[in-house]
């Protein structure tokens, strides 16, 4: 690269060194520079209000705040070690359930089903990501609830009661578990369709080349289509982490009101979301609600990392696709 080519002007400077400045050029260069600008700005002002609104509780319980387990407005003893706890056994169960759900849809729809079928399927998983979380936690307590407690929870109690998380029975519609499978609705079309758009962009002569030299279809998409996709999959599972982590509405409706850290799924629990959306306009002191802030500031932080992780993984794959071409 020469270095004119490296110091080559940009924007509307560039149009018009080029003799093709317009005004409409000028003025969307304006827009864009003055939206994305804003964006940075938004971010900014929502990261200083958090943390401000968390300063109370930082100079009260500093860094012991994530690992105390007691919420007690009471005596003003308050901890996120439950509601991490909560956070991360629903999160990681909701993966587990809807990756490889999510996986084989995006299969199903760009390898395996027939021309007709895959528009309408999967315009019909893509909807489910419109659904309000408020309806469908209303599904969750009318619908969802009764069914795991008459079905579901028997069924996992025989094949799994040996493990922690399966111990006894649900007997209330209210559990982890509800919580677990809401989630997993939740994550499945983000993932999906992202899987989907990888699978998709699997160069073809790679595809066809495996089955030529006589793969079958199975060993076509284990040899080439997931490799190909690894990264990206990757970076997908990431970002439904980060949509299972930060629901609230749904999950307040279905988790119940836990005060004790439970490997059970059939034990009622609490998330970082949940409590926030549950708790905060009946925080009666500014400790309790200044807390509850404190759990905000852990769900930004969480989130920051996950974009930031996602962010490195696309850059990964870009990267190494043109070094292919």
């Amino acid at each position: 690269m020469t270095t004119a080519a490296r110091t080559a002007p940009t924007g509307p400077a560039a149009l018009q060194r080029r003799g093709r400045f317009r005004f409409g050029d000028s003025l969307l260069y304006g827009l864009t520079l003055v939206a994305g600008f804003a964006a940075v700005v938004l971010l900014i002002l929502i990261t200083w209000k958090v943390l401000a609104g968390a300063k109370l509780s930082w100079q009260t319980f500093h860094l012991g705040f994530l690992t105390e387990t007691t919420w007690n407005p009471v005596t003003e003893v308050f901890g996120a070690g439950l509601f991490i706890f909560g956070t991360a056994l629903t999160s990681i169960f909701a993966l587990l359930v809807a990756g490889p759900i999510a996986i084989a849809i995006a299969l199903f729809l760009t390898e395996l089903a027939p021309p007709w079928i895959r528009a309408p399927v999967g315009a019909l998983v893509e909807m489910l990501a419109s659904v309000p979380s408020v309806v469908l936690g209303l599904w969750g307590i009318l619908v969802m609830g009764p069914w795991v407690v008459s079905t579901l929870s028997p069924i996992l109690s025989t094949l799994f009661g040996w493990t922690p998380f399966f111990d006894g029975e649900q007997t209330v519609g209210s559990s982890q578990l509800s919580a677990v499978l809401i989630l997993t609705i939740m994550v499945v079309p983000i993932v999906s369709s992202i899987c989907r758009e990888l699978f998709t962009n699997v160069p073809t002569e790679l595809k066809e080349g495996a089955l030529a030299l006589g793969a079958t279809r199975w060993e076509m998409i284990r040899g080439v289509v997931f490799p190909y996709s690894r990264a990206g999959i990757s970076a997908a599972l990431i970002l439904g982490l980060g949509r299972a982590v930060g629901e609230a509405i749904a999950v307040t409706q279905v988790i119940g009101a836990g005060t004790k850290i439970s490997f059970n799924l059939f034990s009622t629990g609490d998330t970082l979301a949940s409590k926030i959306a549950a708790s905060y306009n009946s925080a009666g002191t500014n400790l309790e609600r200044s807390s509850l802030v404190y759990l905000g500031v852990l769900l930004l932080i969480f989130s920051l990392i996950v974009n930031v992780l996602a962010q490195l993984i696309v850059r990964r794959v870009a990267r190494r696709q043109q070094g292919r071409t």
